[in-house]
C-alpha cells in the first residue's frame, strides 16, 4: 500500500536543497579563485557551466518553496 501525500515538510526538503546547492556553488567559486590558473580551460568551462546550473537550480527551489508555502497556509 502506498503512503498518503505528506507535504508539510517540503518546505524543509526544498530549503536544504537550497543551502546545499549554494554551498557548492560556494566552493566551486572558492576553488576556483584559489586553483583557476592551474586548471584546464575545458575544467575551469566545466565548473562555470555547473554553476550556472545551481543558480538555476536555486531559483526553482525558492519559486517551488513560495509555491510549497502559499499551499500550506491555504490548507
Amino acid at each position: 500500500m502506498s503512503k498518503p501525500d505528506n507535504r508539510k515538510d517540503n518546505v524543509a526538503h526544498l530549503q536544504k536543497s537550497v543551502q546545499d546547492t549554494i554551498e557548492n556553488y560556494r566552493e566551486a567559486n572558492d576553488y576556483l579563485n584559489e586553483f583557476g590558473d592551474e586548471i584546464s580551460a575545458s575544467e575551469k568551462q566545466q565548473i562555470l557551466d555547473k554553476n550556472e546550473r545551481r543558480e538555476k537550480s536555486i531559483r526553482g527551489f525558492r519559486e517551488e518553496i513560495k509555491d510549497e508555502a502559499s499551499h500550506q497556509s491555504g490548507e
